[in-house]
């Protein structure tokens, strides 16, 4: 019975990753609204929380009535977190390229599986809590690894992005257009530092270098929200077992 269990928590595990990828692909709007409801309803009473265990580190006295100011802080910074966070989501899975799009989908599903693995090893092991650490440490290495494999994407050389901008995107372009023409313009972008980075470096460091720089980095914060909150889930049900 054990191993059925573990059998169906693997099951529904995948079967989240899937319907966020999935949400995302087919519907950027609403998965857009809400990744920054999401984050606002995490992000507060974390952000808020961690000022308050950071507080005595920077000063020497209790909080007292600067609580307020912690608050007020870490609503901001909440705030500040739902909104980046709800704009690179639509960033990410906006545009007019279908198939770009399939492999975008793809690439956030891998790298929202790995993150899932790594806060599920370290409950297992370390007794981390997952919407604590996940919330704070995460959005970086799986930005990474999002900004990676998104280098196998082609990327148009300035030429032929010019020419797009000249003749293929119209005078007021829709939100798709213009997310699609801005993907393809960062993904430019990340070539020529590759490139740059390839006179000083080895072609397979400056690629890796050039990964690291990327503003694909970004997406980052949005797995490793849904990270924390399929691993999170995931635990609260196995702690249900009989």
């Amino acid at each position: 019975m054990h191993i059925l269990f573990n059998g169906l928590m693997m099951a529904l595990e995948i079967a989240a990753i899937y319907a966020v990828a999935w949400v995302g692909y087919t519907a950027p709007l609403w998965f857009a609204a809400g990744t920054a409801l999401i984050a606002l309803a995490v992000g507060a009473a974390l952000e808020i929380a961690r000022l308050k265990y950071e507080f005595p580190f920077y000063f020497d006295r209790v909080p007292g009535r600067s609580i307020f100011l912690i608050v007020t802080v870490g609503i901001i910074e909440s705030v500040t977190k739902a909104i980046l966070a709800g704009v690179v989501g639509l960033l990410t899975f906006l545009g007019t390229d279908q198939e770009r799009l399939k492999f975008v989908a793809i690439i956030f599903g891998i790298a929202l599986f790995l993150g899932v693995q790594v806060v599920r090893v370290l409950m297992d092991r370390l007794k981390a809590r997952p919407l604590r650490w996940g919330y704070f440490r995460l959005a970086a290495p799986l930005g990474l690894i999002f900004s990676a494999g998104l280098t196998f994407l082609p990327a148009p050389g300035i030429t032929e992005l010019a020419k797009r901008a000249a003749f293929d995107l119209p005078a007021k372009p829709t939100m798709e257009q213009a997310s699609e023409f801005l993907f393809l313009l960062k993904q430019s972008f990340d070539e020529i530092v590759v490139r740059m980075l390839s006179w000083v470096f080895d072609p397979t460091l400056a690629q890796a270098i050039g990964a690291v720089v990327s503003v694909n980095m970004l997406s980052g914060f949005v797995l490793a929200l849904y990270a924390v909150l399929i691993a999170e889930g995931i635990r609260t049900i196995e702690r249900r077992e009989p």
